[in-house]
């Protein structure tokens, strides 16, 4: 009888696993938008996200295996305990298959191990930390849009070669901030300049003047700076106000985003030299998405935006041609297909979870070579990925065979 009674309860247990995991596939698929939409970074993706993801799901045609498409959003407030409370509770009990987004590299490395836990798929397309690939990689995680080796060694190396050799950074005191710090620091060392010092300052800064004061005192050529969003443009009008630039050092904002150049205005941001992965005015693919998400927004996607888009469209394809939401077979169809949309021509989802695509060197125009709205950017270069981002074997991934 108690034989009979623990094949029973075996029984149970086999049937309930079938049902639960029967009822997983039968279910919506879920996408959830962790953003930051009230503070530093919600201009450069926020609400921006969340209408980009809904973009990509539309033009995939809204549905996966007979069922609508889900999606929902929240707010992380650049937190990573609040990031993390809320990735666990979509994947617990809110049936959420992928996380998207999130605007910090706190954050980002905060859920990257609820989803080595749960595993599940999540893909970064705010956070920059090169980190994120490297040693923390995981093997549930994309990155999709850029992140700190790639964007120094394009600004970083064009500046120094153009006689920028002397730095001094203006550091967001985290993560991300440290990350930028480093990787172009390294830049600049390996291309025969000097770092001469560099400050730290708390994210979402309203004062800069006694870190100004400290960069200028520095007598850099250039003043790094190794932050983004907000912080970026707050510390640009302030060094304006205390006339760095017109006392001979130049400024490089190492992460910068077309929202930044857009509220600064091109007086304050003209013959800056940044880099970003996508501009709306590149080609015909990019024009048409930027027009639409126009249309929607009324701005101008970022990178970051047209980023969201991408990943959020290639992930729907690769379950599609997967046939299921299981997060290892999507993952690896999701490395199998190349990405080839508005965001890119040339995307290849990397084993560290890197995709790499090429990026671009642009000068920020004068006001008189502006030939309208949002017509921001000269290009100066074009930067195929095997330069761009950092080579596979030196990123000290542990999935990197």
């Amino acid at each position: 009888m108690c034989r009979n009674a623990g094949v029973a309860v075996a029984i149970g247990l086999l049937l309930t696993s079938f049902v639960g995991s029967a009822s997983a596939q039968q279910a919506p698929l879920k996408i959830g938008v962790l953003s930051d939409f009230s503070s530093v970074y919600s201009d450069i993706g926020g609400m921006g996200n969340v209408e980009a993801t809904k973009m990509a799901i539309e033009d995939f045609g809204g549905q996966m295996f007979g069922k609508p498409i889900d999606m929902v959003s929240a707010d992380v407030l650049n937190k990573p305990d609040v990031a993390s409370t809320i990735a666990r509770k979509w994947w617990e009990t809110e049936g959420v298959d992928m996380i998207i987004d999130l605007p910090t590299s706190a954050t980002a490395l905060a859920v990257m191990e609820l989803s080595k836990q749960y595993e599940k798929i999540m893909i970064v397309t705010d956070a920059a930390s090169s980190d994120i690939t490297g040693k923390s990689c995981s093997p549930y995680t994309a990155h999709w849009t850029y992140d700190t080796y790639a964007n120094a060694h394009t600004v970083g190396s064009a500046i120094v070669k153009n006689g920028g050799d002397t730095w001094f950074f203006l550091t967001a005191d985290y993560v991300f901030g440290h990350s930028v710090e480093r990787d172009t620091g390294d830049v600049v060392k390996a291309a025969g300049g000097k770092v001469l010092g560099s400050v730290k300052h708390p994210l979402n800064t309203a004062d800069f003047s006694s870190f100004l004061l400290q960069a200028q005192a520095s007598k850099a050529k250039i003043i790094g700076l190794a932050n983004g969003g907000g912080d970026t443009i707050n510390a640009i009008k302030q060094a304006g106000e205390f006339g760095i630039v017109a006392g001979g050092q130049n400024l490089a904002a190492i992460v910068m985003f077309i929202s930044d150049v857009h509220s600064l205005g091109l007086k304050l941001a003209q013959g800056l030299i940044i880099t970003e992965a996508y501009y709306w005015d590149l080609n015909d693919k990019t024009r048409a998405f930027g027009k639409r998400f126009l249309e929607r927004v009324k701005r101008m996607p970022t990178m970051n935006q047209g980023a969201t888009y991408s990943a959020t469209l290639h992930y729907l394809k690769a379950v599609q041609a997967a046939g299921t939401r299981d997060t290892k077979t999507v993952m690896a169809k999701m490395r199998e297909l190349p990405v080839k949309d508005a965001f890119t021509d040339n995307g290849m989802l990397r084993e560290d979870g890197r995709m790499v695509h090429s990026m671009y060197l642009f000068q920020v125009k004068k006001p008189e070579e502006s030939k309208g709205p949002w017509d921001y950017y000269k290009l100066l270069a074009e930067v195929p990925a095997d330069q761009a981002f950092r080579p596979l074997k030196d990123g000290g991934c542990p999935l990197v065979k």
